[in-house]
């Protein structure tokens, strides 16, 4: 598609790409959902991945860490690429792919452990500490960086599952980089919380892009719009146009395009 592979090349123009995805289609059985996607994503910067509902946006993010591998059924064919490598290797494993590609989900999903343990569970399972003491202090960078530390530092051993829902999906936030990833995809952060929730999380996510590339997936063209620097808009499994952010919602090349943001359809 010429203005995909237009603004590929516009991302990826200073750096190298952090992810490059290429012909990538997926099916679900006998069903394609995905049709010969390419796409770069920048590094160290927020790209959002929006369309209507089942346009294949979240079945693409999933491509990205192999949750995929998880569905029955599916089959997913192209390439993928984090850092050169090819993510879809066989010699690769999945539990270490998604260590370096964490994600957070549409519903905060804290586990049934305490506040500590929740952020806690990925360093040790990983075995990225050495005792106590370094483990406290992933805990708590962790949190900090998920603003909140403030909000929870003297409740550490309460269940996670008694926060509000804003700051359970902070908790999740903290939880998927406290193993240190690279990349952490986010399928509609913030679909199940109130507005002044959601704008904690989208200023986390200007925060988190200083240390994270972050790809997210969202209903809301008004939070692609602030919170992204690059915006890759799909429509019936195709990606249709991708560009900086701005100019995708101001002078879109697509007439799909200029018609899901104007309203026309979605």
């Amino acid at each position: 598609m010429v203005v995909a592979e237009h603004a590929n090349a516009e991302a990826s123009a200073n750096a190298q790409p952090k992810i490059m995805a290429r012909k990538v289609n997926v099916f679900y059985g006998d069903k394609q959902a995905l049709f010969d996607v390419d796409l770069d994503i920048a590094q160290q910067k927020v790209t959002s991945l929006i369309g209507p509902s089942g346009c294949g946006k979240s079945t693409f993010l999933r491509c990205l860490n192999r949750m995929n591998d998880v569905v029955d059924g599916c089959r997913v064919e192209g390439a993928i690429r984090l850092d050169g490598a090819d993510v879809y290797d066989r010699q690769l494993d999945p539990v270490q792919l998604r260590a370096r590609v964490g994600m957070v989900f549409q519903k905060p999903n804290p586990f049934p452990k305490s506040i500590y343990d929740n952020v806690a569970y990925g360093p040790r399972i990983h075995g990225l500490t050495e005792g106590r003491d370094e483990l406290d202090g992933v805990v708590r960078n962790s949190l900090e960086k998920a603003g909140l530390w403030g909000e929870v530092k003297d409740r550490l051993e309460q269940p996670g599952t008694g926060l509000s829902g804003g700051q359970q999906q902070r908790l999740c936030i903290a939880r998927a980089i406290a193993v240190n990833p690279e990349v952490v995809l986010m399928d509609e952060p913030c679909s199940a919380l109130d507005p002044i929730a959601t704008a904690r999380i989208e200023e986390l996510i200007d925060e988190l892009r200083e240390n994270y590339t972050i790809v997210i997936v969202t209903h809301s063209m008004q939070q692609a719009a602030r919170v992204s620097q690059f915006t890759a808009f799909f429509h019936l499994g195709y990606l249709v146009e991708y560009g900086a952010t701005e100019t995708i919602f101001t002078s879109p090349q697509d007439t799909r395009t200029q018609d899901y943001i104007t309203g026309r359809f979605g």
